[in-house]
């Protein structure tokens, strides 16, 4: 047998520390009825917007679209969806 110490009760406080995720997904239309400020404050608080796109994808978001990717945001135009999330939260597209 190794020395091996292993203290679960320390990890798991790790652990919980490290997953607690807030915020919301947000279902939307970016359609240029919304302002580009309510968006960037749903993803402020941490929130994920699914966006159906309704016009120019580009024109729509350009509003808001610069401020989320400078914060660590990302933004993925994805079958006629825009998806935004916040800095931390990260959109995986390896299965496309």
């Amino acid at each position: 047998m190794s020395d091996f110490d292993l203290d679960l009760r320390t990890v798991e406080e790790h652990i919980d520390d490290e997953l607690e995720l807030e915020g919301s997904i947000i279902l939307g239309f970016l359609d240029g009825e919304t302002p580009d400020d309510e968006w960037l404050e749903a993803i402020s608080k941490g929130n994920v917007l699914v966006l159906n796109v309704d016009g120019d994808v580009n024109e729509l978001a350009a509003g808001f679209a610069r401020d989320v990717k400078e914060s660590g945001g990302n933004l993925v135009h994805f079958r006629g969806f825009l998806l935004v999330t916040p800095p931390g939260v990260d959109v995986s597209t390896e299965r496309l």
